[in-house]
């Protein structure tokens, strides 16, 4: 099964990789278009083409931990993708993916970084 990881923004959409049985999660892009509003239509047909079977979205919920409109907006966005692309969604809590991209620093993009983070937090709730 290949799984994509997702750390949505507005203007960036950083991607991460994994296939199960194989517990390596790797970079897989970016998609940050001109008009940010294809970037979603842009992922549809990534999905589709990379035969994806299943999404991994960071959910950003507030210091809190509740739920909070960038929360909905990306619920939202999620519902989009298993509408249009039939694949099967899931969230991982993102608080701090974006700031510990940024630690980690190397030459991968921070949006691929956290999307790594987010896929590879899933991987290991899922053992």
């Amino acid at each position: 099964m290949n799984i994509l990881g997702i750390d949505y923004g507005q203007k960036r959409i950083g991607l991460s990789w994994a296939q199960t049985g194989i517990d390596v999660v790797l970079p897989y892009g970016v998609i940050a278009e001109r008009d940010p509003k294809q970037n979603l239509p842009r992922l549809l047909r990534f999905l589709k083409e990379e035969k994806i079977d299943k999404v991994v979205i960071g959910l950003p919920f507030g210091l809190d931990g509740e739920e909070n409109e960038n929360t909905k907006r990306i619920r939202a966005f999620g519902d989009v993708i298993q509408r249009e692309a039939g694949v099967s969604v899931q969230y991982m809590d993102e608080r701090f993916t974006t700031h510990e991209a940024n630690a980690l620093g190397g030459t991968v993009s921070v949006d691929e970084t956290a999307a790594m983070l987010i896929l590879q937090a899933y991987l290991e709730e899922q053992k």
